[in-house]
């Protein structure tokens, strides 16, 4: 992949977008498979540090590789075709069945995941008692979907028919009226709001925040974190630059991302996409990796697919989930 030669820094009075030469020191080369799904909330610090050349400079070449849901990322790392991965809520599922490591965060999936209906007499969730609903099962809008049903006494398995489909698929079901209901994640909102206008956004993530707060991350197979160390702390020092000019300026980062990765989506939307995710500066990570949030928040998602999926014997986040490397890597 071509690195652009662009950065993203922080000015002295606030952030923006600026060019500058990268180092042209030679430096020994690591080159990383990275799976990743095309929604903001999980490949923004990807790009946003592929433009800045915050991989590049580190040693670190990415050869970028995407997928359409987290299942099929933890499928391709297991069976060896992937170095490390970057996902939704599914980070909370393989690891605990002993399939990966996670050892770093992107954000809180705040009010990505979205609960569309079109039928009028859907008024609140309770009305979705008997109704179809597309979604995509063991995915954080399955996630988020379980939570949503629960909240107004609705059992997930007996009061609903979920329709489990790749997400493009259950938005083109629920476009064309073959069910009146479909949670999905953005970008997705965007086909929705475009093709049936008249559909209602019911309620989002951020209903539920923080009790089930929902984040992303990364993860690598267990062999690899245990032999290539170094190479994750260059990929999360790359990443914390990454992430910390975002924080700086999301404005600016909504900008570059749609111009360069998500054209397709008018600008404005975009931006209101973007910020549907809560972020966190390194240091402000750094604190809740170190404080036991972030673990207890893994857990929390574990817990439902440990429910959800008939999970035997599974490992709990505090043993599949490594704060020291962040913490060892990003200082205060």
């Amino acid at each position: 992949m071509t690195i652009q030669r662009r950065t993203l820094i922080q000015a002295a009075t606030g952030s923006a977008l600026a060019g500058i030469g990268l180092s042209t020191q030679a430096q020994p080369r690591t080159k990383l498979r990275v799976g990743y799904l095309h929604t903001p909330a999980v490949d923004g610090q990807i790009h946003i540090g592929q433009q800045m050349g915050s991989f590049a400079k580190r040693g670190l070449d990415l050869e970028l590789i995407q997928f359409t849901t987290g299942l099929e990322l933890f499928q391709a790392m297991i069976g060896g075709s992937l170095d490390v991965l970057s996902t939704g809520a599914v980070v909370s599922n393989f690891p605990a069945r002993g399939q990966g490591k996670v050892f770093l965060i992107n954000d809180i999936e705040y009010a990505t995941a979205q609960l569309w209906v079109r039928d009028d007499s859907i008024k609140t969730i309770a009305d979705l008692k008997g109704k179809q609903i597309s979604t995509t099962t063991g995915t954080t809008a399955h996630v988020f979907l379980d939570r949503a049903l629960r909240s107004a006494n609705l059992d997930p398995a007996k009061d609903v028919q979920l329709v489990n489909q790749r997400m493009a698929e259950a938005v083109t079901s629920f476009v064309s009226g073959a069910v009146p209901a479909v949670a999905l994640w953005v970008p997705f909102d965007t086909i929705v709001k475009q093709k049936v206008p008249n559909a209602r956004k019911l309620v989002d993530a951020s209903a539920y925040y923080p009790q089930a707060a929902i984040m992303g991350g990364w993860a690598a197979s267990n062999d690899f974190c245990e032999k290539n160390k170094p190479a994750l702390a260059q990929l999360v020092a790359a990443w914390a630059e990454a992430n910390d000019a975002i924080v700086a300026n999301v404005d600016a980062a909504a900008e570059m991302l749609q111009k360069t990765q998500y054209k397709d989506v008018p600008l404005a939307e975009f931006k209101e996409q973007f910020k549907q995710s809560k972020y966190y500066s390194s240091a402000e990570w750094r604190a809740k990796y170190a404080d036991g949030t972030v673990t207890r928040w893994l857990q929390q998602v574990t817990d439902f697919f440990v429910q959800a999926g008939n999970i035997a014997n599974p490992v709990p986040a505090t043993k599949y989930f490594d704060p020291q490397l962040f913490m060892q890597t990003v200082k205060g």
